[in-house]
């Protein structure tokens, strides 16, 4: 299927030699740590060190370094946060595997919390969300949850009108000793503000904390950050320090693991597959190559295999066609994506073949020896890669089923491949072997780099500041934070280069503005401001009718992935909210609710579009004036115009009567998109005016929520005159 083929060879990490390792480690029987966990567990002994940053490769056992020193002591108490719910509950599985091994001294308890459990054991349990988080919390000597609750819980979200701010995370800081933050370079500025802000408001208001971010490199604003605040870090790095073999021969892997080197990676037949930089290129390529897929399957038996794509419409569609050209052949194919239901998600990790989106690269760690991978930018490339390879086997019903060979597809643009293989001098030969620190660097340096939004701490990261700041100064805690209260100004205000005092004015005016605008309380851009992943008045509740499991058919789904792909049905909330609690009663299983409290509509998905229709919001009035003012503004009135949609006069009625936190350009989406390289999920939007409603592309785009705060940092540089200006 591919003319591009490299191989890479296999990856060993260097163990930790005997002076190395801390005399006090007991280890279980045949067990020798990585270099790299020796490292990490002195670098969190180390009372000089406030933040590590591990950077090995997927594979190589950052979970056991994480968790360690909780394995070997019964002192330190440890918070992981995992970005995705996947990721979680699969890293449960594996700290419990290692409390199974290791037996340590006194067994920790060990419990997690997302936000659908969290609300299941409120109701439960009778009482508030606080209470549970507080209950888990403190009857947990591992806690496992998400980067959301830690920020919200730091935000007084959980508690009532008459708790006090700190009730929450003053007894849950001072009960943990480390924070754990994986896949971390998944997250852009707002999410990595949010972090630097807790973490300072924790040693401000209480005592120095240890923080171990697990990540493919660390962010470089991150560090500046860090070294402003005064935090002290440290940067555990095998690639750096040499900690990695890549042997050319058999007789080589065998020489390393003779010397207690540890295969982390198997070697991998990688082949490029030059596509044309179209939405549905990956799509199509499946369609028309499916039939050598299955051939894959039939020539090495037992294989297990994977399919990565960006589009969750693009596998719903193509996971029927799979499943029934595999299913003659005795094969399983599953799917594992954001709009699949969890037990859905379970049942794939024991198919023969698995089609998925981000769930599948963020963590999860499957056992496959065959993976076809599309991607939108270098580390997202390097992430789905780093999927396969990590083992040499997997159980089938009680048997252990070794693999035989390791091969990739990598679905690329066009240009990538030219840049590696067609150019004079040309990084890459036809079948050449290579290792994987120079195929990562290639990629980083060949493919697109998405904007890392660096002006976002300076001009929103502050305003986050604020909301902590002002938070303490609340009347029933004022007196005992106010020490902590001026530091925590100082520090923030050092570390972001703005002042409270400017944020404190664009809040009030903000504000203000809203309330000339709606006539209401309340102040939308700073509610987007302080958020974690930003908030949405476009997600809408979704009846699934095509999920098997009728407990997961009820879900949430912002309206511009509706609008684009998927076949619908208007509902109402009473009946939606009816079958729920039908479903709950009837399964007897609990559904979480919370989530469509505030949802703009509710939907009945009946299926997937066979194509992506197209669709865009409109402006009754002229746009250029408010294009010109080249800030973030709420605005009331935006509608949406889809011809071919017979509900969308309905939900236009709702969606008009928002207020949305958006940001205007006077340039079409591709081109904006280009010129300041937005990833390729970023919210921008086209939108059209009364003067430009009939043309072919509209030549406005709208950011809206958190991405309008980016788009803020980075839109002076679509003006033809001047520099930055300020955010009111």
């Amino acid at each position: 299927m591919s003319e591009y083929q490299i191989t890479l060879k296999p990856v060993y990490s260097c163990p930790a030699s005997v002076t190395e390792t801390p005399d006090d480690v007991q280890l279980p029987e045949g067990w020798i740590l990585a270099w790299h966990q020796a490292e990490t567990l002195k670098a969190l002994r180390n009372p000089e060190i406030d933040v590590v940053f591990n950077t090995a490769m997927t594979g190589d056992g950052k979970s056991l370094a994480a968790y360690l020193e909780a394995l070997l002591t019964a002192t330190c108490y440890v918070m992981g946060l995992y970005p995705t719910n996947e990721l979680a509950r699969d890293q449960m599985q594996q700290i419990q595997g290692y409390i199974d091994t290791f037996h340590p001294p006194s067994e920790p308890r060990m419990n997690r919390l997302s936000g659908a459990e969290l609300e299941a054991y409120a109701e439960q349990k009778g009482s508030s969300k606080g209470d549970a988080i507080a209950n888990r919390s403190y009857n947990s000597e591992i806690l496992v949850t998400n980067p959301d609750i830690f920020h919200y819980l730091h935000r007084g979200a959980y508690l009532t009108p008459y708790d006090n701010p700190d009730k929450l995370w003053q007894r849950i800081d001072n009960n943990f000793d480390l924070f754990i933050f994986d896949e971390f370079h998944v997250f852009s500025a707002p999410q990595i503000a949010s972090v630097i802000n807790t973490m300072l408001l924790i040693r401000c208001a209480n005592k120095r904390k240890k923080y171990l971010f697990l990540s493919a490199t660390p962010d470089e604003q991150l560090l500046e950050k860090l070294d402003r605040a005064g935090f002290r870090y440290y940067h555990i790095d095998p690639v750096a320090k040499e900690k990695y073999a890549f042997p050319e021969t058999p007789e080589e892997a065998v020489s390393l693991e003779s010397q207690n080197w540890r295969q982390v990676t198997r070697g991998i037949d990688l082949n490029f597959i030059p596509l044309e930089s179209a939405f549905s290129a990956s799509e199509l390529w499946l369609k028309e190559n499916q039939e050598q897929v299955l051939q894959y399957f039939l020539d090495h038996p037992q294989s297990k295999g994977a399919i990565i794509l960006n589009s969750i419409a693009s596998v719903k569609r193509l996971v029927p066609i799979f499943q029934d050209l595999f299913q003659s052949h005795g094969l399983t194919v599953g799917e594992n994506t954001g709009l699949s239901g969890q037990q859905t998600k379970l049942q794939s990790l024991n198919c023969d073949l698995v089609l998925g989106t981000s769930t599948i690269d963020v963590g999860v760690d499957f056992k496959i020896n065959f993976l076809i991978f599309e991607s939108s930018d270098s580390g997202n490339f390097i992430q789905r890669l780093g999927r396969l390879g990590r083992h040499s086997d997997y159980i089938k019903n009680g048997q252990k089923i070794n693999f035989q060979n390791f091969t990739a597809y990598a679905l690329v643009p066009k240009f990538l491949v030219e840049r590696l293989f067609l150019r004079d001098a040309a990084l890459f030969e036809v079948q050449e072997n290579c290792d994987r620190n120079f195929l990562n660097q290639a990629i980083r340096q060949n493919y697109r780099q998405i904007n890392d939004f660096s002006g976002y701490y300076r001009r929103w990261g502050i305003v986050q500041s604020f909301n902590l700041w002002f938070t303490l100064g609340k009347s029933t805690i004022k007196q005992q934070y106010a020490q902590s209260r001026e530091t925590l100004k100082l520090q923030c205000e050092a570390v972001f280069e703005s002042s409270l005092k400017k944020a404190a004015g664009c809040a009030m005016r903000w504000q203000e503005d809203w309330k000339n605008l709606s006539g209401k309380q309340g102040n939308p851009i700073f509610i987007d401001a302080s958020s974690f992943r930003g908030s949405s008045l476009l997600q809408c509740g979704l009846y699934d009718e095509t999920e098997p499991f009728e407990q997961d058919r009820f879900k949430t789904y912002d309206l511009p992935g509706i609008l684009s792909n998927l076949e619908i049905e208007t509902w109402t909330k009473a009946g939606f909210l009816r079958e729920l609690q039908a479903t709950a009663k009837r399964t007897n299983q609990p559904i979480a609710k919370g989530r469509f409290e505030h949802c703009l509509a509710f939907l009945k998905l009946k299926g997937y579009r066979a194509e992506r229709l197209n669709w865009k919001f409109t402006y009754a009035g002229n746009l250029e004036g408010i294009a010109n003012q080249w800030k973030v503004q709420v605005l009331v009135g935006i509608g949406i115009q889809q011809p071919e949609n017979a509900w969308v006069r309905e939900i236009n009625q709702k969606v008009q009567k928002q207020g949305l936190v958006a940001y205007i350009v006077p340039y079409p989406v591709l081109e904006v998109r280009q010129r300041l390289q937005l990833p390729m999920h970023f919210a921008l939007y086209p939108i059209s005016d009364e003067r430009s409603i009939h043309d072919g592309t509209p030549p406005y785009s709208i950011a809206l929520g958190q991405a309008a705060l980016l788009l803020d940092t980075l839109a002076y540089r679509l003006k033809s005159k001047g520099g930055e200006v300020w955010i009111c």
